[in-house]
């Protein structure tokens, strides 16, 4: 094969990507100023593009590139690229599911213990000499005994479940389906099961289908004890209605690795005390993100060479 160009949108998924530099001409957008005008220059020659969320991949971006071949995407969400345009050109796109489950997972629990037993509050306090000086500060509630429920039951979610279900938490679950291989109850309302749940812990995907799932009558349902865990996508969850609701006493707390409009984070989150915030970093360990980005470059390997994908989305 000749040599074409391949689109890299970001630097996590370029990790091992000079295996491919023998075949590809890399243009590594994130390191240019001028995004636009380095694509309107390379164009007729894109086959392939890795990029991640955030970075949306638009039906007008998929027309601008003629013999584009297979888009990857260094995550397991897909809903940043216009499948529906891909489709219509039969454009390859692939993901990377599995490899970030149990770090993902792994987040979500670390969110809840630091929420619900006020880990980043108690270290601030410490750093600051209030132990010291104004004692010990507010209790914290126990995981032991509570009931959690999983909004989204995929990989992420059957992984927290696991390790909820190790710190003897009472599992539930809401999705558009049961499960039959899951041993935890099924809700087919949300709202009803946020109404019986201590905690709720979303890791369902992103897109219309989710958007603001997470609204008003839930988080009132959740109750003022209740404690949010977002590891899934900020879309998920009608932001403004969660600060109204974290500000009033609707529910106790909130642990949050996504937002609506990353990195933008509303300064009154961050103003906040019973919310422990994070950069997005359910997968960011050195072994994972080696993973996944191995797994982007194996699929627009297979492709090229003519071999079945390996975590094709269409």
């Amino acid at each position: 094969m000749s040599k074409k160009t391949l689109l890299s949108f970001h630097g996590n998924g370029c990790l091992g990507l000079s295996r491919l530099e023998q075949v590809f001409d890399i243009i590594k957008l994130f390191e240019e100023k001028d995004p636009n005008s380095v694509i309107e220059s390379v164009k007729n020659d894109v086959v392939a593009i890795n990029c991640t969320v955030g970075q949306f991949i638009t039906r007008d971006l998929i027309e601008t590139l003629p013999n584009l071949k297979i888009i990857a995407t260094f995550s397991v969400g897909f809903d940043h690229i216009d499948l529906q345009a891909a489709k219509e050109r039969g454009i390859k796109v692939t993901n990377t599911p599995d490899v970030l489950s149990a770090e993902t997972a792994d987040t979500g629990m670390a969110l809840l213990l630091a929420t619900a037993r006020h880990i980043a509050y108690a270290d601030r306090y410490v750093r600051a000499g209030r132990w010291l000086m104004e004692g010990d500060p507010p209790l914290g509630t126990s995981l032991t005994n509570k009931k959690v429920g999983i909004v989204g039951l995929g990989g992420i979610g059957q992984k927290v479940a696991k390790r909820c279900a190790a710190f003897d938490m009472d599992v539930v679950y809401y999705g558009p389906r049961k499960k039959p291989d899951q041993p935890y109850p099924y809700h087919s309302d949300l709202e009803s099961m946020a109404g019986e749940c201590d905690y709720l812990i979303l890791t369902c995907p992103g897109g219309e289908a989710t958007m603001h799932l997470v609204n008003q009558a839930v988080l009132k349902a959740l109750g003022e004890q209740g404690i949010l865990i977002n590891i899934s996508r900020g879309s998920v969850v009608d932001e403004p209605v969660l600060i109204e609701a974290l500000q009033n006493g609707t529910i106790k707390a909130a642990g949050l690795d996504v937002f609506a409009d990353e990195p933008n984070i509303p300064q009154a989150l961050l103003d906040m005390d019973q919310v422990v915030l994070l950069p997005h970093i359910g997968s960011a360990s050195v072994e994972t993100r080696s993973a996944m980005g191995q797994l982007v470059i194996d699929n627009i390997s297979a492709h090229f060479h003519g071999e079945p994908l390996l975590t094709e989305v269409i």
